[in-house]
């Protein structure tokens, strides 16, 4: 079978092995068929060799979180993502993976208002508890209503996204906060881009993320920076030259950074306050430090306000959530997760940042507090505000 995977792509991986210490499915089981190298081996044998498509093929490609972590490790510069997403095209192009379901649901992701009024009837039924919250991974308390957007300025764009606007709208409006601090007028981009496409790719769905990459940049149009936070959507919009190769693709990708990326370079136009008085684990979220390598600003913007940053000893390995994984793979992403837990409790703080809605949602089914780093910087701003500023007399 054609799994529709660039030659010269599939032929870069040596078996090296280099990248085993980083894939945390194959930290999870010790299988080498869950590993990058592993499944790059059954990618040759199913499109070089002709070999059947077997259902454990099928698994060790379902089973990836797809996290790219193995990635920065390669020494020959494998381009893992690549080779995974053409696979798991593939495969849901003949309705192999994917079931109907998911496919369902990822429609309502572009339709807002449907989204949202399916959100308020799932948080309703959360508090009459009826819903399995923690085995869903859903937040511990769903809003029903949601405060409306609005917009100071045109100097940016905030791309809300989502799940991400319908469960963690607060987000959205804390790093608004935190942006107008700094004297930016901010427009949200809302309804008018209500889905990027980020979990279609991750699910094979190339052609309706290939359609939501449209959609989004012509709701988009213009020069304004366009400012993300989330890790995995920021991944998403900065790959929409790749995605439909074409030169207005790769003009919009190029308006697209990460808001702690873009405020990094900014700080010096915050206000100076008093850091909150807590201690703060860092978590980088794999779209943000193996896809866009912008995790080192979430460092710079959130240390000048708060007490301390402790790092995790885990070298960035993923948490588990993976878009949709945790839901169709809870067993596996549980497995992930309870690694990076035990790193987070080795850590000693007192909350946890994590800039990606659905790592903190899956860490905080976890029973950990983890905060979006824009809400910490937001309330050190908020409570320098309520503290009472005496000026100096005679």
């Amino acid at each position: 079978m054609d799994l529709g995977i660039d030659a010269d792509d599939l032929a870069t991986c040596v078996s090296c092995g280099l990248c085993l210490p980083h894939c945390p499915t194959y930290r999870a089981t010790g299988d080498d068929m869950a590993s990058p190298r592993g499944r790059i081996a059954l990618m040759r044998a199913v499109q070089n060799d002709g070999a059947p498509l077997l259902d454990e093929v099928v698994r060790s490609m379902e089973t990836c979180v797809q996290c790219r972590g193995c990635e920065p490790a390669c020494p020959s510069g494998v381009p893992f993502g690549r080779l995974m997403e053409s696979t798991r095209h593939t495969l849901a192009d003949r309705h192999i993976i994917t079931p109907r379901w998911q496919r369902l649901a990822l429609v309502v992701l572009g339709r807002p208002g449907l989204l949202r009024a399916g959100s308020s009837a799932l948080a309703v039924a959360q508090r009459l508890r009826m819903v399995p919250s923690e085995r869903l991974g859903l937040p511990r308390r769903l809003p029903v209503r949601r405060r409306p957007h609005r917009s100071s300025g045109t100097d940016v764009l905030l791309f809300t996204g989502c799940v991400m606007d319908a469960w963690q709208r607060d987000v959205h409006h804390a790093t608004q906060r935190v942006l107008e601090a700094a004297g930016v007028g901010v427009t949200p981009t809302a309804d008018a881009a209500p889905c990027c496409g980020a979990l279609h790719t991750h699910a094979g769905l190339t052609a309706a993320a290939r359609r939501r990459a449209r959609a989004t940049m012509a709701a988009l149009r213009g020069d304004a920076p366009i400012l993300v936070d989330s890790a995995g959507c920021g991944a998403a919009l900065k790959d929409y030259g790749h995605l439909l190769d074409t030169g207005e693709a790769r003009q919009f990708s190029a308006r697209v950074r990460d808001v702690h990326e873009w405020m990094a370079d900014r700080l010096d136009v915050l206000p100076r306050v008093d850091p909150l008085p807590i201690t703060v684990a860092i978590q980088d979220p794999c779209h943000l430090r193996h896809v866009q390598g912008a995790h080192e600003p979430v460092r710079a913007v959130l240390a000048p306000f708060v007490a301390e940053l402790r790092e995790l000893d885990d070298d960035g390995l993923c948490c588990g959530a993976g878009g949709a994984f945790s839901l169709l793979e809870p067993q596996m992403a549980g497995a992930v997760r309870d690694r990076l837990v035990a790193a987070i409790g080795r850590a000693g703080a007192d909350a946890v940042a994590s800039a990606n809605p659905g790592c903190s949602l899956h860490l905080a089914a976890a029973g950990l507090d983890v905060r979006h780093p824009m809400e910490l910087v937001a309330a050190a701003l908020a409570a320098d505000q309520l503290r009472p500023h005496h000026e100096d007399g005679p």
